[in-house]
């Protein structure tokens, strides 16, 4: 099987866009994404581009994603976060994963990066299991914050 690591191009969007929604079944939020694949070309290939992606294709197909953007540490400085990391469900196991996350961290180690980072669900047993063999830190005693759309709004209404 020949898997190429590419950049992802403005073309590309839909088919990320499918394979972000597969995650969002995965991760019992089928209702979760917002995005379109408008918001995906404009938003990482525009004037100031918000993110940068790694897809990873078979046969012409794109079978999986490593979605990135840079960040800045009070504490590190220039980090960068993998937003998402997604293998077509029928293409796990197959080295894909592997590929896309070696692409990040060469990418981050080329950008001089101190520190990449990103979020995994306390219950996907194997994502977990896979970042530590490769090497991450689960930080465990870190809580993840948000404040929604809705959040959002109703915190503006009491300023």
């Amino acid at each position: 099987m020949n898997i190429i690591i590419r950049n992802a191009t403005k073309s590309d969007m839909a088919q990320v866009l499918e394979l972000i929604k597969a995650l969002a079944i995965f991760e019992k939020e089928p209702d979760a994404v917002e995005v379109s694949v408008r918001d995906l070309e404009q938003d990482g290939f525009g004037k100031n581009p918000l993110f940068h992606c790694f897809v990873a294709e078979i046969n012409s197909k794109i079978e999986g994603i490593a979605l990135i953007f840079t960040r800045y540490s009070t504490w590190k400085g220039k980090t960068i976060h993998l937003e998402d990391l997604i293998v077509n469900e029928t293409m796990r196991g197959k080295g894909i994963g592997s590929l896309l996350l070696d692409e990040v961290i060469t990418y981050g180690h080329n950008l001089g990066v101190k520190r990449i980072s990103w979020d995994v669900l306390n219950w996907n047993a194997p994502a977990i299991e896979f970042y530590e063999k490769k090497g991450a830190e689960i930080m465990k005693e870190w809580n993840l914050v948000h404040l929604n759309k809705e959040g959002i709004k109703n915190y503006i209404a009491k300023l």
